[in-house]
């Protein structure tokens, strides 16, 4: 962690160390950035304050849409602010929001709102001010004009019934449901049923949704959205339905949630970083709503002061990393201003789904979240291999560099039933909380009638950390869809059929494709052993280690049997290689520039040989002088693996069946 932050002298500052001893935030500081924000947000307000027209390229959906976005994120912000504000300042925050709530329904004034029943994205917008609406209810809604309340009720009312995406986005229907009956306004109780009925045709197990399948049981598409969606609106329906809301639904919700945190608790850094992985990285601080909401819905069997160590770590590590800009808004990125992070729908007011993580404000200051002192986050007790079974993940996180990694072997946002284009957010074999894949350009797919939204987040130019892929011509095979088949104990094992998509070849039948090939990953520790079989010899195998990025050069040393990089903070991204012995590898160092959100320049570590077997240590934690812990060693055949560690613990693996495909 950075210094912690300068809180005074004397009582105050003594105070500040006692309850906040990890990160030195406290719910003073929230409320603060929340403020700041606020304030940074409003100054891109347009005329009537309904549209903020925040700076930055235009999402797919166009300019007037983006300032919708603006106003409907910051106000779920005013609201949460106001909760717990004293009469003054309530009215200070909201009193823009009750303009623009005038402006943006009134369709004769110049800045009046996208409809919903017209414009998708709006769908999202509306749910985001129906949830502002009933938290600042005795503020604001219950002080409105008539006049503005009935043209408020018309706007919010465009959403029911109308066709959303059979995922998260059938909730923004449901919440606007709820909060239109909640206020005696006509509502659509198909929408609600929708819902209720979709989210336990998605949920996984294990406190995991997937968000939407392609058919039952399809569970592939996990993300932060799992914490930032799937969990909280199905909450918040029942928080703003309160009797109204059936009588199972709150108690599902919040056991799914309570066991969910338990690994989400498990995918935050030591510096508080957030697993990077998944679309909307964008939204950044947004992945702390989870351990508030739990709070607050009674959801949690986390220890408080173990919630807060988790979310105000999170919001003080982008904070500390350039996410906001000088003006005060929120950027279009990871650290600072990457728009390689942005996908069709991100417009430059999209990160403000972060203000999710203000939700922590509903609760009282005297809430145990904000009283009791800060505890330390798993991976700060302890080392620890954590298998996450929904997902097809192996966590495994290292005390000494607070680094968490996962080894991902059952999720790629990919229809199983036809090949894909790999997103480098999904696609990979690994990924952690301190490195993220190189960006490509995003693809042109103008020409494809075939191509789906999803396509649009693959690259020109994929990067090459955390592949395990066939080479073709110097191109290297796409992995997704992929076959889970084990995440247990520290060993993981998924299939692929490897295939080159082919530019302007609309039959996806016709790409071409190679043998299948079986992954596992063998983790312990900053070590992943990372083994491959191809179903067939004759091929060159392409292996990747984590990409490190920086702001000045990753440096690197090379020998025979290995490679490392290095970052300037001592962060080390190392490949070795294991066997089978005999066997000829290329090693080398892949350099890029501008395509990584961590920084400026990254460098990977990548293995080349041919083969049908390939064993490797793929190696990520924070070094001395360059030197890695002792080497684990592998013996690798036909029938399957054995891997031992240095303290003399060993894992063993059979190779599985081939499966049969398309999986």
């Amino acid at each position: 962690m950075p210094p912690l932050r300068d809180h005074g002298s004397g009582a105050r500052a003594s105070a500040t160390a006692a309850i906040s001893p990890i990160t030195g935030f406290t719910r003073t500081d929230w409320e603060r950035t929340a403020d700041r924000l606020l304030a940074g947000a409003q100054r891109h307000a347009g005329p009537g304050r309904s549209l903020l027209n925040l700076p930055g390229p235009a999402s797919g959906s166009g300019r007037h849409s983006d300032g919708l976005e603006g106003y409907a994120r910051t106000f779920l912000l005013a609201a949460y602010r106001s909760a717990h504000a004293g009469r003054k300042l309530a009215e200070d925050v909201l009193a823009p929001y009750a303009e623009g709530l005038e402006t943006g329904t009134d369709p004769e004034a110049p800045g009046h709102w996208p409809l919903p029943s017209a414009l998708p994205q709006a769908r999202v917008e509306a749910a985001a001010v129906a949830i502002g609406l009933h938290e600042s209810r005795h503020w604001l809604w219950d002080r409105l004009p008539d006049r503005v309340r009935q043209r408020t009720v018309d706007w919010l009312g465009g959403i029911s019934g109308v066709q959303v995406p059979a995922n998260n986005w059938l909730w923004f229907r449901a919440v606007v449901a709820a909060f239109l009956r909640s206020v005696g306004a006509a509502y659509a109780s198909e929408d609600i049923e929708r819902a209720v009925e979709s989210t336990e045709s998605w949920y996984a197990g294990g406190g995991w949704y997937t968000d939407g399948a392609r058919g039952p049981g399809q569970f592939r598409n996990f993300d932060h959205y799992n914490g930032w969606a799937m969990h909280l609106f199905p909450l918040w329906y029942c928080r703003i339905s309160g009797a109204e809301a059936e009588a199972r639904l709150l108690p599902r919700y919040r056991d799914r949630l309570r066991t969910f945190l338990h690994d989400a608790v498990h995918l935050v850094g030591g510096d508080g970083a957030p697993l990077f992985q998944g679309r909307s990285l964008v939204y950044r601080f947004g992945t702390a709503a989870p351990f508030f909401v739990g709070a607050l819905f009674d959801a949690t069997e986390l220890r408080p002061g173990l919630t807060r160590r988790a979310g105000s770590g999170i919001l003080r590590y982008f904070l500390d990393h350039g996410a906001l800009s000088p003006d005060g808004t929120l950027s279009l990125g990871w650290h600072g201003r990457f728009e390689r992070l942005r996908q069709i729908y991100s417009g430059p007011a999209s990160p403000y789904w972060a203000c999710q993580a203000f939700s922590g404000l509903l609760l009282p200051p005297q809430h145990p979240v904000w009283t009791e002192p800060e505890e330390q986050l798993p991976v700060e007790r302890a080392d620890f291999v954590r298998p996450i079974g929904p997902p097809g993940w192996v966590s495994c996180g290292t005390a000494a560099d607070g680094v968490v990694r996962i080894v991902n072997h059952g999720t790629d946002h990919t229809p199983p039933d036809r090949p894909a284009r790999d997103d480098p957010a999904y696609a990979r074999v690994a990924y952690s909380t301190h490195t993220g894949p190189d960006l490509g350009p995003p693809l042109d797919l103008a020409d494809d009638p075939e191509a789906k939204p999803r396509d649009g987040d693959a690259r020109e130019v994929q990067g090459q950390d955390n592949q395990v892929a066939l080479v073709r011509d110097g191109q290297p095979s796409h992995r997704s869809p992929l076959r889970r088949i084990r995440a247990a104990g520290r060993v993981a094992v998924s299939a692929h059929v490897p295939h080159w998509p082919v530019a302007g070849e609309h039959e996806r039948e016709r790409w071409p494709a190679g043998p299948a090939v079986l992954t596992a990953s063998v983790v312990n520790g900053p070590w992943e052993v990372r083994l491959v079989r191809v179903a067939a010899p004759g091929h060159t195998v392409r292996i990747g280690g984590h990409a490190l990025a920086a702001d000045r050069p990753p440096w690197s040393r090379a020998a025979d049997d290995h490679l490392l990089v290095v970052r300037p903070d001592g962060l080390t991204s190392g490949l070795f290689v294991l066997g089978p012995p005999g066997s000829p590898a290329a090693l080398r160092v892949r350099r890029a520039v501008a395509m990584n959100a961590f920084g400026t320049f990254s460098s990977t570590p990548v293995y080349e040989a041919a083969g049908d077997l390939h064993a490797t240590a793929v190696f990520l934690g924070g070094t001395t002088d360059a030197t890695p812990p002792p080497l684990p060693r592998a013996r690798l055949t036909q029938a399957g693996a054995t891997v031992t560690w240095s303290d003399g613990s060993a894992d063993t693996l059979t190779w599985p069946e081939w499966p049969e495909w398309p999986a």
